[in-house]
């Protein structure tokens, strides 16, 4: 009988051994293999309106001037639509000159949209401030801004079902915050609201508010 060396038959066993533990490209080797983790992150959750930033990068995201908001009334009661249409800026106003150089007047359309009648919320738990280019806020009023009272335009006063007002706020300014920038509207759930403003005389009531201002 003819002998195998060794030497051969080691290598060829070794062989055998390799090929066992080395599965070929189409055998799972009897273990399912691992999917490889995804590389891509996963997208960032989209922003709400009240986290985007407009303008001065603070407070909510900012629509134009005329467009309607859908507001929580008073004490959460009644829905108010509000429309900021106007925007006049004036060195005097019905005989009262502003303490910090210029009044902003805005003129408000207002109307209740639930069966019960609707208010603004008033400050300091809701309510109106003028964000300028510098991000400073200016609340409704402030300074001479409270003395300056228009006819056909009242401040406040709940809103009967169906029913439209329509209402002004006044803003006493300097001049570098009177250049235009962001309307804020605090809700009665605390929501805000914002409208981008122009820097100079905008809107359909323009020359009427001027007419009040005596101007």
């Amino acid at each position: 009988m003819r002998r195998i060396p060794l030497t051969v038959s080691l290598v060829a066993a070794a062989c055998l051994a390799l090929t066992a533990c080395d599965p070929g490209p189409g055998d799972s080797g009897g273990d399912a293999k691992q999917s490889p983790s995804p590389t891509h992150s996963q997208p960032s959750p989209t922003r709400s309106a009240t986290d985007a930033p407009a303008g001065d990068d603070t407070g909510p995201a900012a629509v134009d001037l005329g467009e309607p908001s859908r507001t929580v009334g008073a004490k959460t009661v009644g829905i108010l639509e509000i429309t900021p249409t106007t925007v006049v800026y004036a060195e005097q106003g019905a005989g009262v000159s502003p303490q910090n150089g210029v009044f902003a007047v805005v003129a408000l359309g207002e109307k209740s949209m639930s069966a019960n009648p609707a208010d603004e919320e008033p400050a300091p738990g809701g309510g109106w401030q003028w964000i300028g280019p510098d991000g400073t806020p200016v609340a409704a009023g402030n300074g001479n801004a409270g003395k300056v009272t228009l006819d056909g335009y009242p401040p406040s006063g709940a809103i009967e079902p169906g029913d439209t007002a329509t209402r002004a706020r006044v803003f006493d300014l300097t001049p570098e915050q009177a250049k235009g920038g962001k309307l804020v509207y605090t809700d009665g759930t605390q929501a805000p609201h914002g409208w981008k403003l122009p820097a100079e005389d905008t809107g359909p009531q323009v020359a009427d508010i001027k007419g009040k201002l005596g101007l």
